[in-house]
């Protein structure tokens, strides 16, 4: 799942963040691909530079550019804590997934302003703020009626939580876990079904194949649990079709002609030859294809002992395949996957 964390300065978003990585989360902030472009472009890396390059990539390529960007660098098995939202847009783009929260973190501003003059080390923009003005009229840059500009004040609004941050650090640990315990279930994907799961696990498998006129492949499953795959291409030995093994394909024939010069496997004959090649029977199994099976393989799946067949795509050839697979008594059906 992504958490997303907004809210107004000195609240304590990155305590907010550094709690959630203690917990399992990767770190991702709106902000690390402007200081990579900063560093560059050899330019400092301020406020006011990060400002006027994050206003620069919204107005050239939409509000969203930078939400758009960080969904692109994450990968699906992590959970995600996203810093530094300061635009409807980007909630908008971030909202698109389902398993996205966001949460505002705010306090009360005198608390905020006392946090800020408590820093050890204060930065270049609060060296400027002397009284609590000065600490609005920093909080106002944030807020601009342009929609290509920061407006934290329309995002904090738009928060599916507000988290209360004016207690200690121990307080902050329960309202988080109190947060995560009643959003956690709510923001869970669900798992693919077993046809989803083994058809994309073919699909991936098809990924290897090295015939470069379609990539097909199989894989065959036994109670919930895959014993072979296989994939299209020369056989074990033979110089790949992408490198010139196969004449058919490499000169691109036309579908459905000079069949009989192809010395490509196909990915159903593959899944069960290297089950034979193993010494693994096939009887009473389940085949998963990412194409519907052409005569030949569908021979070979008859007598290999398999019950059933899935497909995800028709193949062109494939009617006489299907009413042999009938005839047979093995069980046919389409499961189409995007």
């Amino acid at each position: 799942m992504i958490l997303g964390v907004t809210g107004s300065f000195c609240a304590g978003k990155d305590t907010v963040a550094e709690i959630l990585i203690k917990k399992s989360f990767y770190h991702y902030s709106l902000s690390d691909a402007l200081r990579e472009e900063l560093k560059k472009k050899k330019q400092p890396l301020t406020r006011e530079n990060l400002q006027a390059l994050g206003n620069n990539l919204r107005q050239t390529h939409g509000p969203g550019i930078l939400a758009q960007m960080a969904l692109q660098a994450m990968k699906s098995d992590k959970n995600y804590v996203i810093t530094s939202i300061r635009n409807p847009g980007e909630i908008e783009v971030l909202s698109q997934r389902k398993d996205f929260l966001l949460i505002n973190v705010d306090a009360p501003l005198p608390v905020r302003y006392a946090r800020l003059k408590s820093r050890p080390k204060a930065g270049t923009e609060d060296l400027k703020i002397k009284t609590i003005d000065d600490f609005k009229n920093l909080e106002k840059v944030e807020n601009s009626s342009d929609p290509s500009k920061q407006q934290l004040n329309k995002v904090m609004q738009i928060a599916d939580v507000t988290l209360v941050n004016d207690q200690g650090i121990n307080e902050l640990y329960k309202k988080i876990d109190t947060i995560l315990i009643k959003y956690t279930p709510k923001l869970q994907l669900p798992r693919p079904n077993w046809d989803e799961y083994f058809m994309n696990i073919a699909r991936t498998v098809s990924s290897r194949s090295n015939c470069i006129k379609r990539k097909v492949a199989a894989v065959v499953v036994k109670d919930k649990r895959i014993i072979s795959t296989g994939y299209n291409g020369t056989p074990r030995g033979v110089k790949n079709c992408n490198e010139g093994g196969c004449k058919r394909c490499n000169t691109y024939a036309a579908g459905g002609t000079q069949l009989d010069e192809c010395v490509c496997s196909h990915g159903e004959e593959n899944s069960i030859v290297q089950a034979s090649y193993h010494g693994i029977s096939l009887k009473g199994s389940t085949l998963y294809t990412t194409f519907s099976p052409c005569t030949t393989c569908t021979k070979m799946i008859i007598n290999a002992g398999i019950i059933e067949v899935v497909y995800n795509l028709d193949y062109p050839l494939a009617e006489g395949a299907r009413a042999l697979l009938k005839e047979a008594g093995v069980k046919t059906r389409q499961f189409k996957i995007g």
